[in-house]
């Protein structure tokens, strides 16, 4: 199924226009014609089937006539708080395969390691719109603007939290921790790690210590590896 998304979709709305790009993808690239069934989702969790009434590569207009509520198929809520990497590629790559699986909000943060400061969250929202269409979800997840370390840790949070570093000192084994249909929030640090003010820090706000193996991780294996052993312990 080719799913499209556009998020100013209601579940009211009776007719959808596209813009010029999507247009010229569904006429020309995809050989739509009048008639033809069109997949859409609003990431907000609905599905809607709209048949093409004017296939125009320039304005293509569709009228809706069936619409559903789509549940997540993961009944837990993943907040990865991740420092991003130097290499803009290596954190696309994350928000690439973290949507695939499941994930529910990511949040970049600054910390005192930190090598990119600057985020381009227009280029990530493009990717993970891209990842849940492409493997049939119909929920987005949520992108928030980068923030400090410090206003991170200082807003409360429900559910578990957790912070993976690499210094040595007693941490749990996330599976260990981590019960089916929890929210959880759990930190993954730079390349250099988290400095030790920042896991002080930390714990000081009852974030939990974790280890994620005996293997010293890159920082979007980690935040991955972290995704995949939340979303198994849900199976």
């Amino acid at each position: 199924m080719q799913l499209f998304y556009n998020p100013e979709i209601l579940e009211t709305t009776k007719e959808i226009i596209f813009d010029k790009i999507e247009s010229a993808h569904i006429v020309k690239v995809l050989r739509k014609k009048e008639g033809d069934i069109l997949h859409i989702t609003n990431g907000k969790g609905w599905l809607f089937d709209a048949k093409i009434v004017i296939a125009n590569d320039k304005k293509c207009l569709a009228s809706i006539i069936k619409t559903d509520i789509k549940p997540k198929p993961w009944n837990y809520y993943l907040h990865i708080a991740i420092a991003p990497t130097k290499m803009n590629d290596r954190m696309e790559w994350f928000i690439e395969k973290a949507t695939e699986i499941g994930i529910d909000e990511i949040t970049p943060i600054i910390c005192s390691n930190s090598e990119r400061r600057v985020i381009k969250l227009d280029r990530f929202e493009k990717i993970m719109q891209s990842a849940m269409k492409q493997s049939l979800k119909y929920t987005l997840p949520k992108l928030n603007e980068a923030q400090t370390f410090s206003a991170f840790i200082n807003q409360k949070m429900d559910g578990k939290i957790c912070i993976a570093h690499c210094e040595e000192q007693e941490k749990n084994i996330l599976k260990s921790i981590i019960k089916p249909s929890e929210k959880v929030t759990i930190l993954i640090g730079p390349e250099g790690d988290f400095s030790s003010e920042e896991i002080k820090k930390a714990l000081a706000k009852n974030y939990l210590p974790i280890s994620l193996g005996e293997s010293r991780l890159r920082t979007e294996t980690a935040a991955l590896v972290a995704v995949n052993l939340v979303s198994f312990i849900n199976q």
